[in-house]
């Protein structure tokens, strides 16, 4: 049988296998051998051992399509970033860096601002105009109001997706409007396991529907940029890629070299300031770091 690991903790494994329900497993010494430890998103085929109790033991893990470190899990198909429009104001150099991670790992991702309802239409058109260019798709939503959620569920729909984002931005109460048609899945898990869903400070993949899968990921505070150098920084910046061809020298680092495509596309209005000056703080950072 096969299936998906959705929660592990204390050596257990929990294994969701469409329409089949939620199986306890142990994984075989073998992974241990082969140093290969099972990640929360991983596929995995099971010897089901006791079908009343839903025991099983996993006897392999399928190809891995990506993994991530901090937190670790794997097989995201995209990451839902999600911070709040207002109270608190987002922290956009911090979105920056988040979408730089994704960008990173190649994993697609989407722009979620929360809390649309508290905030000026004004403002709203500043975050539209700063990463609507940005190659990125955006979602503007009121969990609060149930404004936009319908949309927002529709992009989550058949996809395996990562929700992070910084604490404030309500996740939270996104996932309590998110999970109700799951709750005797994940009910069952947390019974199991005796801990609270929202307590735990493990990686945890909720079930939402058919091949809908959403990681409720505490783990995501490794925004440090130990990645990139100042020379590869603007690899992972994806609206500049239309622009560099438009550079006199080859390997432009876009600060302060003369006929600059990527400075001209600011100038223009093409590339988001915001953006941009996320950028050079980087970049300074990087080449900072690189001198000692």
């Amino acid at each position: 049988m096969q299936g998906k690991i959705i929660k592990g903790i204390g050596g257990f494994y929990y294994i969701h296998a469409e329409h089949q329900g939620i199986y306890e497993c142990k994984a075989k010494g073998v992974f241990r051998n082969r140093k290969i430890k099972p990640l929360v998103g991983d596929n995995v085929e099971i010897d089901v051992i006791d079908e009343a109790e839903k025991k099983g033991n996993i006897r392999d893990i399928l190809p891995r399509k990506n993994e991530l470190i901090r937190p670790a899990v794997a097989n995201i198909d995209q990451a839902l970033v999600f911070f709040a429009a207002a109270q608190p104001e987002p922290n956009l150099g911090l979105l920056d860096r988040f979408l730089l991670q994704m960008e990173y790992r190649n994993i697609p991702t989407v722009i979620g601002f929360n809390k649309c309802d508290l905030t000026e239409t004004d403002r709203i058109r500043e975050l539209e105009e700063a990463y609507g260019r940005s190659g990125y798709p955006l979602i503007f939503v009121s969990v609060r109001e149930e404004q936009g959620l319908e949309n927002l569920k529709a992009m989550l729909a058949g996809k395996t997706t990562a929700l992070a984002g910084p604490s404030g931005a309500g996740k939270s109460s996104l996932m309590n409007w998110l999970l109700p048609e799951a709750e005797m899945e994940t009910g069952a898990v947390s019974e199991k396991i005796k801990r609270g869903r929202h307590t735990t400070r493990h990686s945890e993949l909720f079930h939402l529907g058919e091949g809908t899968y959403l990681f409720d990921t505490p783990g995501f505070s490794s925004l440090y940029l130990a990645d990139f150098t100042d020379e590869t920084l603007k690899l992972y910046f994806r609206e500049f890629s239309d622009f560099e061809g438009e550079c006199r020298f080859t390997g432009c680092n876009h600060i302060n070299e003369p006929d600059c495509g990527i400075k001209k596309a600011l100038e223009d209005g093409k590339i988001s300031r915001v953006r941009y000056e996320h950028y050079v703080q980087m970049y300074q950072e990087l080449k900072e770091h690189r001198r000692y």
